[in-house]
């Protein structure tokens, strides 16, 4: 348990951060569904098999980024209820959630596991590296505001 800065309120930095993560994970992973996957049609969650499978995997990881959402919503919900949600910590949790999942898909997702590229017919570098260097940019918000958040309280 933490306290904020000026306030005799005790909040809880560790649930308000986790909860955001979730919610960062979710909302990431919801712009890569809508933007890349159905928007652009430049590839499926798991594309080495038939379209319609193809299909499917892109269904699982909208049940999973909804799911990661609603939980993480209604976490930060019940700490707001109950007056301890630290909104510095969530907000640092939101980036670093966004830029674990986006770095996490980028490395592991696409070049470890090879399910799926960012894009097929071209040279995947450049797409690699601004996809990177957007989770990069993602976790150094994080940080940054989990530092203002540690210097805070």
């Amino acid at each position: 348990m933490t306290h904020e800065a000026n306030s005799n309120t005790p909040f809880d930095a560790r649930r308000s951060r986790w909860a955001a993560v979730l919610v960062g994970i979710g909302v990431m992973a919801a712009l890569d569904e809508i933007v890349f996957h159905q928007l652009l049609q430049w590839h499926h969650f798991f594309d080495f098999s038939t379209p319609a499978f193809g299909i499917l995997s892109d269904g699982l990881l909208h049940a999973f980024e909804l799911l990661a959402v609603v939980v993480g919503v209604f976490l930060l919900l019940d700490l707001s209820q109950r007056k301890r949600l630290s909104v510095a910590w969530a907000k640092a949790g939101f980036f670093l959630g966004m830029g674990g999942f986006q770095l996490f898909d980028g490395v592991i997702n696409h070049k470890l596991l090879r399910l799926h590229q960012i894009r097929y017919g071209v040279d995947p570098l450049m797409y690699d590296l601004v996809w990177n260097a957007f989770a990069l940019l993602f976790l150094l918000i994080g940080a940054w505001l989990w530092r203002r958040a540690r210097i805070a309280r």
